[in-house]
């Protein structure tokens, strides 16, 4: 890619993010959705673990990102591992529950837990386009 010339390669860059906007703003429909057409906002509570999920990493990890994905004998990035891993089943299990207690219907259930995988998916596009470091060859 190195014989791009760089207004294309930030096209390509721009491209990538509107593409990644598109996902996260389609999760978050899904998310409405899933409340909305069924008149039951019992499946917001997953909001709860979205915001949840991130808190981990931003309090424990600190700058130093790379040693979440390593193995480490740190206590506090072994802390860091399993509250993200416990929001994220928990963000699985929500939706889960309401559906086994009646609360919610299968449609309701299917569509929180795309909105899940759109919102996943999603975040494992940023952690890929964050490790090509293009934006400072302009």
């Amino acid at each position: 890619m190195a014989d791009i010339p760089g207004y294309v390669r930030a096209c390509l860059q721009s491209g990538k993010l509107a593409l990644l906007a598109i996902l996260v703003s389609g999760g978050i429909v899904l998310q409405i959705l899933a409340c909305a057409l069924y008149d039951n906002w019992w499946p917001m509570l997953t909001v709860i673990m979205y915001v949840l999920l991130p808190m981990p990493l931003l309090f424990f990890a600190g700058s130093d990102g790379s040693s979440v994905v390593s193995e480490s004998e740190s206590p506090w990035v072994n802390a860091t591992k399993f509250l993200t891993g416990a929001s994220a089943v928990g963000s699985i299990a929500i939706p889960a529950i309401l559906k086994h207690a009646g609360v919610i219907g299968w449609g309701a259930l299917v569509m929180e837990l795309s909105s899940f995988f759109v919102l996943v998916f999603s975040i494992m596009c940023y952690i890929k386009i964050g490790g090509d470091n293009d934006y400072n060859a302009l």
